[in-house]
């Protein structure tokens, strides 16, 4: 069966489209699925594309706080764990900080480098403690201008019984030169520590406070 599609055409042009009773059958049905389409589309749009969204953000927002969730419980469950590994991290500052001078035991301290020296039989040519101590959060730092001269076995032998003081002391930016007769000259920068005590420790605080206004 042809189909007249000039017939169609006519149809469209002869139609008053401000009369809709007069309409053909063909523009009925045209408006109609027009109609039809339309109307859900605008309604996705408008309505339903932004519930849609919504729908999403919650999905997203429960993925979040199940997460939050389950990390907050792994937490808990650690937490006893957590408590004894911070004890024996305190336990473990608490004997480091033991091994840190205060005020009134720096100069036996420095008296043990000296006598380390001296023991193993070294002449030492400069002891030059620094005029000041270089303050940090909880200890302070005293660098020391050494400068040793003996035989190779006595100054590795000082330098080991220096690492095996009862306090804190480190050999840095170390450099030997040979001299005479085998003799040979060592300079140092021997770094001791101590802690500041609590009164110290708050002028150190009222001055970065006094310094970061």
């Amino acid at each position: 069966m042809a189909i007249d599609f000039n017939r169609y055409i006519e149809d469209f042009k002869q139609t008053n489209w401000r009369d809709p009773g007069t309409w053909a059958l063909l523009p009925k049905l045209v408006v109609l699925l027009a109609i039809l389409i339309t109307i859900p589309t605008g309604g996705f749009f408008l309505d339903t594309q932004s519930q849609l969204e919504e729908i999403e953000r919650g999905v997203q927002e429960e993925v979040k706080l199940k997460k939050e969730y389950v990390d907050k419980k792994k937490q808990a469950i650690n937490l006893d764990l957590h408590r004894q590994q911070l004890r024996e991290i305190d336990t473990q500052f608490g004997a480091l900080l033991r091994q840190l001078p205060n005020k009134s035991q720096m100069d036996a301290l420095l008296v043990d480098i000296n006598q380390a020296g001296l023991g193993r039989g070294l002449l030492f040519e400069l002891f030059k403690p620094a005029a000041a101590e270089s303050a940090r959060e909880f200890y302070a730092e005293l660098p020391i201008q050494l400068r040793v001269t003996g035989n190779y076995h006595d100054i590795g032998a000082f330098a080991s019984d220096v690492g095996r003081l009862s306090r804190i002391v480190t050999l840095n930016n170390v450099a030997i030169e040979a001299g005479k007769d085998g003799v040979l000259a060592m300079d140092a920068t021997a770094r001791t520590f101590r802690y500041l005590d609590d009164e110290e420790i708050m002028a150190q605080r009222k001055t970065k406070k006094g310094g970061n206004k």
